[in-house]
């Protein structure tokens, strides 16, 4: 009876440190997505639109050398297009913050938008780590769903769907 007492207060410790982490990690990840979203957001806006954004990356590469001495690789021209795609293929700000800027680099890779949505979705219900994405799009598990189920794929959103405790930490038997 005293043992399980102790086991019960353990365990409600981990849970507090672990839920505090991933919501701290939550938060950075969701600062980092939207810092990233405006940026590429001012690149298309000093490009003179989404039309002439396509084509020019002088100015990227330009701002890029100087942003890559001060603040290091996470800017340089290769970041700086992948967040100007990123504002590009998501307009409105409705970033799903439980998945990490990697994720969205090689989500944007897919230019099918219900392709792109299926594998976010996935990621969410499926907590899948960076890896298992590439393997998920690497094995094409978009295309083998059924041609109806291919079609109006929403993304999930807090509205309808919420995450538990057991959703947020990985599974380390699974």
């Amino acid at each position: 009876m005293e043992a399980e007492k102790y086991y019960n207060e353990i365990t409600s410790i981990i849970e507090r440190v672990e839920v505090n982490s991933r919501v701290r990690q939550l938060r950075d990840n969701s600062d980092k997505l939207q810092a990233y979203w405006n940026i590429g957001k001012l690149i298309v806006e000093a490009q003179q639109g989404e039309a002439r954004a396509k084509y020019g990356n002088a100015l990227i590469n330009k701002w890029s050398i100087k942003l890559e001495k001060i603040y290091g690789k996470n800017y340089s021209s290769r970041e700086l297009r992948n967040m100007r795609r990123f504002y590009l293929v998501f307009p409105k700000w409705c970033s799903v913050s439980t998945i990490s800027w990697t994720h969205y680099r090689y989500i944007l890779t897919i230019k099918n938008e219900n392709e792109r949505n299926y594998y976010i979705n996935q990621v969410i219900l499926n907590n899948l780590s960076v890896r298992e994405l590439i393997n998920e799009i690497k094995n094409k598990a978009f295309e083998r769903l059924s041609y109806a189920d291919k079609e109006n794929i929403k993304l999930i959103n807090s509205s309808n769907y919420t995450l538990t405790i057991k959703d947020m930490i990985k599974d380390p038997i699974i």
